[in-house]
């Protein structure tokens, strides 16, 4: 089923899928934001390119509308991994581009007049039992040294922002907008379709290599080849450098200014448990509440259950989907010197991630050098997944899931927590 934010947009007709052989400057397989981007980025930096878009199915119909809507300075990596792999210097960079992004997404929107509901309003991490709040703690306490933002927050300042039963403590960032992802979708497609950018959709790419592209309906030839394909094709273009990992979404349907009364939670807040599957919630423009997460479907309704008694889920709109997950958990921007490039890997993060996706790509194909190019996600590869790495993913979920019930009852469990110490999930 489409998410809801596909549901409330407005029927277009797609564009024509690819008519024989052709050639281009670029071609970019893959029309999620990861590739919307990149062909943007693309013109700003060349206007004078030639810019193909090519995917198996419609613009947007991956996982880019079928998010929260939360463009996040957060990633599943913590700044302390990367600063053990790469340095600390790298790793500040890494957090100073994810806000920076941030900034970024909402300033392109408002230069094109992208109506999209993109406004700031913090995120917000609760904390429901010990563990959880030590985490929380350790989330504050850290974060001045990588130059985020994080506040802690008693119980009472908590509520001022949501209402949730049990809470300890919490923790509130500037970092963080929200925005309708189809809107978002759709709005930097009518700008690239006016800049001249080519579409075709419903081409399905089946081979990949330097300066061309073997689709179903012909044969593109360009001198760089970019993908943008996430865990969509992972044979295609990320080999086992990323793993699927099952998500799902819901909205519920609009509710009652009763019920937002009690539950406390302004538009434009993103709320997260601090648990080890990361289940989010936020309340939309038309009063529904959406909440989204890795794991299993019925993971959700238990979320609100908990997390808002008053909100029934009966009758939701529901949806699945997919993350691509790098077995470190760090992204990967890469663009060979045989002009074949990609990005992917940047999981939850997707709409901050695919803005610097999009850019550094763009930089790398137009030889700027910038910030961004010297991360060290760029260039990086993830190590493979085994033969079995959708079995790895089980294995990982089922585990965070065991380690969230044994904190909920005050336990902690070491198997979960070797586990979670091997894979990145979140």
């Amino acid at each position: 089923m489409t998410s809801v934010w596909s549901q409330l947009l407005p029927d277009r007709r797609p564009t024509e899928p690819l008519d024989g052989d052709t050639t281009a400057d670029v071609v970019v397989v893959g029309a999620g934001l990861v590739g919307l981007w990149t062909a943007y980025y693309l013109l700003d930096g060349d206007a004078a390119l030639d810019v193909l878009v090519v995917d198996a199915g419609a613009v947007g119909g991956g996982a880019s509308a079928r998010g929260l809507g939360a463009c996040s300075a957060d990633l599943s990596i913590s700044a302390e991994r990367i600063a053990l792999a790469f340095g600390r210097e790298a790793a500040a960079s890494v957090r100073e581009a994810m806000r920076d992004a941030v900034v970024e997404v909402g300033g392109a929107l408002a230069l094109e007049q992208v109506e999209c509901g993109f406004s700031f309003g913090g995120a917000l991490r609760v904390a429901r039992n010990e563990a959880q709040a030590e985490r929380v703690g350790e989330l504050v306490a850290t974060a001045e040294g990588w130059g985020d933002e994080w506040t802690y927050l008693t119980p009472l300042e908590v509520e001022q922002h949501v209402r949730v039963p049990d809470v300890l403590a919490g923790a509130w960032t500037p970092d963080c907008a929200v925005l309708d992802p189809a809107r978002l979708v759709r709005g930097l497609l009518d700008v690239l379709v006016s800049r001249g950018v080519r579409f075709a959709e419903h081409t399905t790419a089946v081979r990949i290599s330097p300066r061309a592209v073997v689709t179903d309906r012909g044969t593109v030839r360009a001198d760089h080849v970019l993908t943008a394909v996430e865990a969509t094709s992972p044979g295609l273009a990320t080999g086992r450098s990323l793993a699927a990992v099952p998500a799902h979404g819901l909205a519920t349907a609009r509710l009652g200014s009763a019920t937002w009364a009690q539950i406390g939670l302004d538009p434009g807040v993103v709320v997260r448990e601090a648990s080890h599957v990361p289940v989010q919630v936020r309340r939309t423009a038309d009063d529904r509440l959406v909440v989204t997460g890795p794991g299993t479907a019925d993971r959700l309704d238990r979320a609100v259950a908990e997390l808002f008694p008053a909100v029934s889920t009966a009758g939701a709109v529901r949806w699945d989907g997919t993350l691509g997950v790098p077995r470190d958990g760090l992204p990967s921007v890469h663009l060979d010197s045989d002009g074949v490039g990609g990005a992917g890997g940047f999981g939850g993060a997707g709409i901050a991630g695919a803005n610097i996706a999009g850019r550094t790509l763009a930089d790398l194909v137009c030889g700027i050098e910038s910030p961004l190019t010297t991360l060290p996600w760029v260039g990086h590869r993830s190590p493979d997944w085994p033969p079995l790495g959708g079995v790895a993913v089980s294995v990982a979920l089922r585990a965070a899931a065991r380690a969230d019930d044994a904190e909920a009852e005050g336990r902690t469990s070491r198997a979960a927590a070797a586990v979670l110490d091997r894979v990145q999930i979140g």
